[in-house]
């Protein structure tokens, strides 16, 4: 059985996250077991989005499968495609939006291509551990784990019992509570160095106006001390848990 993998990401206006992939997804090529036909290994994983890409995202997985394994049919043997979603939440695109266009691509496929829907990325229990590396080196009095959130009921639990693990409080830039609300409760319990984790992927529009809000707190608390840490970036330790959820 050929294999191919295919990383799918949300999907920005700003080019910035659309390199970050393709980075993350050479260092995910060189993880490749040997066995693999090194003149197409670069074939062999590709990005996608899910979103802000011209394309739907199961048009999107059988252009890229048409480029890992031909057209379908061409092999008499089985082909068999993992996606993993880089979603860091198990919000509505991560638990309904991404399997909708997984299933609309098998259809497309028949038995030529089998696919397989892995693990989301935010669900690797050794994410926490990068989180734990940024805080610890950087010297702060309180922690604000800063993610996107989601209004899918439950989705927050797990980026709650992360910062609790990490000694650290949960905000939201999408729904309550809010990194403002955050600074002002810690504000108000004597704090005066806060350092803020953006629990996102990569650098952004989002993340340019999370420094931008900062800056405007900055003003707000003029007694108080902010440091704002960089989002988790193309890594390598980033694309040995990627891995570790494609070998699963």
């Amino acid at each position: 059985m050929s294999s191919a993998y295919l990383l799918v990401s949300h999907g920005s206006r700003d080019r910035r996250p659309e390199i970050a992939m393709q980075q993350l997804a050479k260092l995910v090529c060189n993880k490749l077991p040997k066995n693999h036909n090194p003149s197409n290994s670069e074939h062999l994983v590709g990005i996608a989005a899910l979103e802000m890409s011209p394309q739907p995202l199961h048009e999107q997985i059988q252009q890229f499968a048409k480029s890992a394994f031909g057209d379908c049919g061409v092999s008499s043997k089985q082909n068999r495609l993992k996606i993993v979603p880089l979603f860091l939440l198990p919000g509505v695109h991560v638990m309904s939006d991404i399997p909708a266009e997984v299933a609309l691509a098998q259809q497309a496929f028949g038995q030529d291509i089998m696919i397989e829907l892995q693990p989301y990325l935010g669900s690797h229990p050794n994410l926490e551990k990068l989180l734990a590396k940024q805080i610890a080196a950087i010297k702060a009095q309180a922690w604000i784990l800063l993610a996107h959130g989601s209004r899918r009921p439950g989705s927050q639990e797990t980026v709650s019992a992360m910062a609790a693990n990490l000694g650290a409080v949960a905000a939201y830039w999408a729904v309550p509570p809010s990194l403002e609300s955050r600074v002002k409760e810690l504000v108000a319990a004597g704090y005066r160095e806060i350092a803020i984790l953006p629990y996102f992927l990569f650098a952004g529009g989002i993340t340019d106006a999370i420094a931008a809000s900062i800056e405007e707190l900055k003003l707000q608390f003029s007694a108080v001390n902010f440091q704002l840490t960089q989002p988790l970036g193309a890594s390598a330790e980033l694309a040995e848990l990627i891995w570790d959820l494609i070998d699963r």
